[in-house]
Formats: structure tokens, sequence, C-alpha cells
């Protein structure tokens, strides 16, 4: 079925606090919960009735409970006429109250449809890019929507009250009157709740003042930067509230908490400032550091980022690293597109792969590649473009949007240099045009090509568009005489989007006596030779060790075994039911050994005959290994 797909959004990302912060299934639950948000934004029809005016600012009253699944409150709204207009739309779900609607101390009529929206007739036309403001008071017992919008529930062992919001993705208009709307953001909002005294509340920007109103607290938070209407977020319950200073833009990470879990929430959010430091020392200052960033617990299973005030159900270092990279890739500048969706969620995983390296060391951010890389060559296509927006499966793909995404950057990184890469990304978020706007990938690509003075647009054609990954081989020999070393390159395609996959490609020379020197080899073809002078004898070589590119089945020969190779005619490639061997008669075939791309052996044959079935693999890319009596050879298949 075709679907509504906006042109603009903003990306949250939700996940399951269960999972560990190095272990696969933990992107698998960010992606699983960000696929049903999406769902519900792809049949979201935008308000069309909403489309006269320009918001610009909120001043948000409300009084609630804990206790209660209430709110009354009082909504006054800034906004610039974008057309000559005499009445005004504000979205709002039914079971809500609107009691009146002043303009200027003067009420105004207004009618609650079956569309659930509020339509307030204004006593004069308003001409285009006119500022106006009025003022909605209302009431009522919100419904749960999206995420559930909100939420009243307990916590603890004496299962004290608790009151939170989560608005993802069109939830804000089930407990209070708004534009539900992600492309026109509120360029500044103050937010005023007016709750019990024992408790506290949390919510986005600043906190300006915490004051006593008889028995109750009108806790008063300002916020000052563009946010869209679900991101605006409430918390109130009895929290214990704790503070970490940021050096880089001296600001506080301010943490709500259950007083139950204080002890261990400290130990475990103490990460926070050094990872936006890290950020900050990499990227830019913290793009909301004249406010805050914050964590509130609440009682959902997961964490949502909300602009300055993450909502967390737990407090793991994957967890903050993730959602705190949205606040720079997501919220100040959000992909412009479903098709361009790595551009949140691509940089998000590399950032939070960058805490890897940072705080675990090369080791622990080479495992990372090693298992980013298997995850995206476990198929043989695939491409980081969303060539289908109608599939939310495929936009939320772990393997291709996350994963292949993340490992684009990496292999911009090893391209560019670390200098011109992170400078690249400096002047994309600092971009004028997109800042606390919206991006497209050719954007992005602009300006690695400004810093870099390289064209891109093969390297985007080939991996950002196109599908699938190479495979690499190599063969060696080494003249004995004079050290030289020759290395010849060629190149297969799972997919055939791409024709050749140009390249640095890093080489590690190995030497007899424990020797090593790595080489960078600029790949620009099928065939190329390279000579490079090695001052010791090669024993062996290495296609790319470190895993900076995304490739798999990679093959190396000596010299010795190019020979043993050339007497074997192994076909179809591609093939499908059967593999065909065919040799000299001088060799004997004594075992063929198939592995798929994990390295799991799947088909053994001793003595085989001239064919091997292959009925019982899956279509994708296998290395065979056949053992004679004169040595073994390598050769790697497409299985159709």
């Amino acid at each position: 079925m075709k679907l509504f797909i906006p042109s603009f959004f903003i990306i949250i990302s939700f996940f399951s606090v269960q999972a560990q912060q190095n272990k696969a299934n933990y992107l698998h639950d960010i992606q699983i919960l960000e696929r049903k948000a999406a769902m519900k934004k792809m049949k979201y029809q935008k308000n069309l009735n909403t489309n006269n005016y320009d918001l610009k600012y909120h001043r948000l009253e409300w009084s609630v409970d804990p206790t209660q699944a209430f709110i009354s409150g009082n909504v006054t709204s800034y906004f610039e006429a974008t057309s000559d207009m005499n009445t005004i739309t504000f979205d709002l779900s039914s079971n809500m109250t609107v009691t009146q609607v002043l303009y200027h101390s003067i009420p105004l009529n207004f009618v609650q449809n079956a569309n659930e929206e509020v339509v307030i007739t204004l006593l004069n036309t308003l001409n285009t890019g006119t500022l106006d403001s009025l003022t909605i008071s209302y009431n009522g017992n919100p419904v749960s929507s999206g995420f559930g919008s909100f939420e009243v529930n307990t916590h603890g062992n004496l299962n004290t009250p608790i009151l939170w919001t989560l608005s993802e993705p069109y939830g804000a208009k089930g407990w209070w009157p708004c534009k539900q709307d992600l492309v026109d953001k509120i360029d500044s909002i103050d937010v005023f709740i007016t709750h019990p005294l024992q408790y506290k509340a949390a919510s986005n920007g600043l906190l300006i003042s915490e004051e006593i109103n008889g028995a109750n607290k009108i806790t008063h938070w300002k916020h000052k930067h563009p946010i869209p209407a679900y991101l605006i977020a409430i918390a109130v319950t009895n929290y214990s509230v704790y503070s970490e200073h940021v050096a880089n833009g001296n600001f506080d990470v301010v943490n709500y908490v259950y007083p139950e879990n204080l002890a261990s929430a400290q130990n475990s959010t103490a990460i926070t400032p050094a990872i936006i430091d890290l950020y900050g020392t990499l990227f830019e200052m913290y793009p909301f550091a004249d406010e805050k960033y914050g964590h509130a617990q609440f009682g959902w299973g997961g964490g949502m980022e909300h602009t300055t005030m993450t909502f967390m159900g737990g407090f793991g270092r994957g967890l903050i690293a993730h959602e705190l990279a949205h606040q720079w890739f997501g919220d100040k500048v959000t992909c412009g597109s479903w098709e361009d969706i790595w551009l949140n969620e691509g940089f998000a995983t590399y950032l939070a792969a960058l805490v890897i390296e940072n705080f675990d060391g090369q080791t622990a951010f080479r495992n990372w590649r090693f298992n980013t890389n298997s995850s995206i060559t476990s198929f043989p296509n695939g491409s980081v473009f969303v060539n289908d927006t109608t599939s939310v499966n495929r936009i939320f793909s772990g393997r291709l949007s996350y994963n292949k995404g993340a490992m684009v950057l990496n292999m911009l990184r090893y391209k560019l240099g670390d200098l011109d890469f992170f400078q690249s990304i400096k002047n994309y978020l600092a971009d004028p045009s997109l800042s606390y706007g919206y991006a497209k990938t050719n954007q992005l690509k602009q300006h690695f090509e400004a810093v870099s003075g390289l064209n891109l647009t093969e390297f985007f054609n080939d991996w950002f568009t196109g599908e699938g990954y190479p495979s690499f081989n190599a063969s060696w020999n080494q003249d004995t005489n004079n050290n030289v070393l020759t290395i010849v390159i060629n190149q297969t395609q799972s997919d055939n989007s791409v024709s050749f996959f140009e390249t640095p490609l890093p080489v590690r020379v190995l030497g007899t006596n424990g020797e090593t020197q790595m080489l960078r080899l600029e790949l620009t073809q099928n065939g190329q030779q390279f000579t490079e002078n090695i001052p010791f004898t090669v024993s062996g070589i290495e296609i790319d060790p470190d895993v900076q590119l995304i490739s798999n089945n990679n093959s190396v020969l000596a010299q010795a075994e190019i020979t043993l190779k050339d007497n074997f005619l192994i076909y179809p490639n591609p093939a499908t039911d059967l593999l065909y061997i065919k040799n000299n008669n001088t060799t004997k075939i004594r075992n063929v050994k198939i592995y798929n791309a994990v390295g799991q052996k799947v088909i053994e044959v001793n003595n085989p005959a001239t064919t091997i079935p292959l009925q019982k693999l899956s279509s994708g890319v296998y290395t065979v290994k056949i053992e004679t009596n004169n040595g073994f050879t390598h050769k790697t298949i497409l299985k159709k």
C-alpha cells in the first residue's frame, strides 16, 4: 500500500535498557522501537488546516498531579500568518475539553470537531506576515497514544506516583492543543508546571525557578531553541536531583532519578560529561550548552531523547552515547527525508563507536568495526540510500541505515584522514542553512569535498547509492635480489549495481622475522599492479587487517599458490544448484570445503567428483577451499 511520507522529520531513538552496550542485540533493540514509531509517522496525514501560520512561541501552563490522569492548562501561542486568515486551527484529541479561548483578553468563538481539531474564529482577518497571539484554556483525562503520550504510574517498593509524557510520534495533541507537525518547529517555549509540593518536575531547557504556591509548587523551564511539539515533555515524581559539570561549554548534566536508584544512577551517569566533552572536541560544543543536558528516569522500559532532557528507563553507557549523539545529529541538524535517515542513525551509531574507540582503545574499536562489517556483508546487496521509503523495515534497517551508514563514515575518515574528516563535519553542523534545520546527503558531501579538495561523486555513487560490497583478491611476489614487492589486486562485487569500488586499500606486509609495514594502495581498476620497496623478506600480506573498509571474502595468494590456482577452473560463477570443478590430470583433489560469509563451514566433501551440489545453500558469497596433493587454493563464488 502506498503511504504518505512526510518530507521532513526528526528521528528519536528508543531502545531497551536490558541490552548490553557492546552486544549485537543492543542496536537491534533501538531499531525495533524506532520502526514502531516510524510506522505511526508514515501513516500520519498532515493536517492541512494548520498550514496558514508559523508558530513562534508557546507559553505552556500546566497543572498536574501524578496521582491522577488529568491535566488542565493554558497554552498561549504566538504565530505569524503565512496567508490571510480569519480562522486558526490547532490539533487536540476529542477527549480534551477546551473551556475558553482569549484573544487580547477578548473571548473568541471556537468549535471542537470530529477531526480532533480546535477551530477558532478570529475577530478580524489577519494579513500575511502579521504576528499575533491567543490563549487556549482546556482540561481533561488524556488518552494514551503513540508510545504513551501521557502516563500515570508508580515506582519503587512504596509505589510512589509518577507522571510522564512521551509524545513520539504524534501524541502531543493527546494532552495539549498544539500544531502536530514535524516541519514547523516552535522557536522557543516557556513551561510552567504546577504540581504537588512534595514532587519535582523535569522538562526541556533551563530551570528558571521553583516557587511554592500553597500546597503546590510551580516549576518553570525555558527552552530557547527550535523544537517540534512532540519533543516537548514533562515528568513529575519524587525525584532525587544531582548534577555533573561539563567543562566544554560550562554547563551541567542535570539528572532526575528515582531515590531508590540514586546510588546506581550516579555511578552510571558519571560518564556523561566525558562523552559530551568527547563529542564537543571532535565536532562542536554541545548545541544547547546555554541551557543543559539532562536525564529524567521514567516508567517506560527503554529511553527517549527529548531535546536537552532524555527520558531514561536505565543508564547504560551505550544508551547515553547513542541518545546524546542525536542532540547533534537529529535535533540540531535533522535528516531531510526518509532516504537520508543515515544522517541521523548512521551518525549516532558511529558516534557511539567513537566512544568505544576513545574510552576502550583501538582493539575494542577494531572489534566494533569487525562485527559491524560482518553484519553489513551478511547479505550481498543493499545501499545506505533508502530506495524504498514505503517500507519502515527498510528505512530502519540495522544492517544498512545504521551499520553501513556508520561504516561509510569510517571509510570517509580513512580516505580523507582525521583532520579533514572531522573538520568537514564541524562545517556541516555549523552551516547556517542547516543548523537547527534539515539536511540531505548531498549537502554533507559538499562539505567533505570543500575541505578535502576531492571529488567524492564516485565514492558516494559506490558506497551510498550503490549496493553490496567488494571482495579483494591479492597476489604477490618479492624479488629477493632487490626486495621489491609486487602486488596485484583484483576485485569482485557482490552486487552488479557497482562495476568497481574505487577505494584506498590498506595492506599489511609481514616479514619472516616478525617485521610489519602498512601500505595504502589506491585502487582505480581491476588487475592493478603495485610495487613497493620492502626492507625485509616478506612472508605474506594481509588485506585490510584492521577492517577500515566494507568488504568480505578477501583472499591472498603467494607466487607459489598462483601456479596451483591457475590449474583449476570452478564454474559457473555465479552458481545455482551445482558447482563444477575442472582440474589438470596431474593434480588430485583431496578435499573441498565451502565457508559462508561469517567463516562457518557449510559444506565439506572428501575426494569429490566433478560436481558439488549447492541446493541447500542460501544466496550469498562463499569461499571455496580446495586441498590437493600439490597444496591448496581458495576461490570465491556467488550463489544465486
